[in-house]
């Protein structure tokens, strides 16, 4: 798997580059901002995107997406729970005196179950909502991309409009601590862990854990 991760925009959020090795097929997980950076991973990359996915849309996971959509006619996705937010990220973004392009209406809405290939890879969407209703992961053996859900030694705020502590703790224990433990785990913030990194020495997991 060909995978660049760049920290992008005034919240320094984790966009994803993914892409397959045979067929140079690639992704975007959360183009929060600078579409000229990301532009620039994928050229790197050698990628063709096909598709850009939203683990939810708060305004610094889809800053970029208008743009990086454009330059690539690639397909975009998100939860189905999520495609009424999207309004929501631009007044947002407007209250804190950031430019935003707002995202165009999604091309494709996803359901937990449903899967993404590209080339030899497939990637399984995790339903994971808490921070947003419609917050998603998306696993391929040995590794998942969760959004704002769980980070390292942290997990999603949920103080926001939509956000819910229970369904975020239910999603993290019933979706992302139930892989292996060498899964690595991909976050919308900061470094990457593992699953039983987290299980192990994440406090907010060792506080609730059932």
């Amino acid at each position: 798997m060909i995978l660049k991760a760049l920290a992008v925009g005034p919240f320094m959020s984790n966009c994803y580059v993914v892409g397959a090795e045979d067929t140079k097929e690639g992704m975007i997980i959360d183009p929060g901002a600078e579409p000229d950076t990301i532009m620039k991973a994928v050229e790197e990359a050698g990628l063709t995107i096909n598709i850009i996915v939203a683990t939810h849309t708060h305004v610094d996971h889809v800053g970029a997406v208008a743009a990086v959509k454009k330059a690539t006619a690639a397909e975009y996705a998100v939860h189905e729970a999520e495609q009424g937010t999207t309004n929501m990220g631009s007044m947002l973004a407007g209250f804190m005196g950031i430019k935003l392009e707002p995202p165009p209406k999604p091309d494709r809405l996803l359901r937990g179950g449903d899967t993404i290939e590209l080339g030899d890879l497939k990637f399984t969407v995790l339903h994971t909502p808490g921070h947003s209703p419609g917050g998603i992961s998306l696993w391929t053996p040995g590794v998942v991309f969760c959004g704002d859900t769980l980070f390292n030694f942290g997990i999603g705020r949920t103080d926001f409009p939509g956000c819910s502590f229970a369904q975020l703790m239910n999603s993290i224990f019933t979706k992302l601590m139930v892989l292996p433990d060498h899964t690595e785990v991909y976050s919308g913030h900061g470094p990457e862990t593992t699953v039983g990194t987290e299980k192990q020495y994440n406090p907010f997991l060792r506080m609730q854990s059932p």
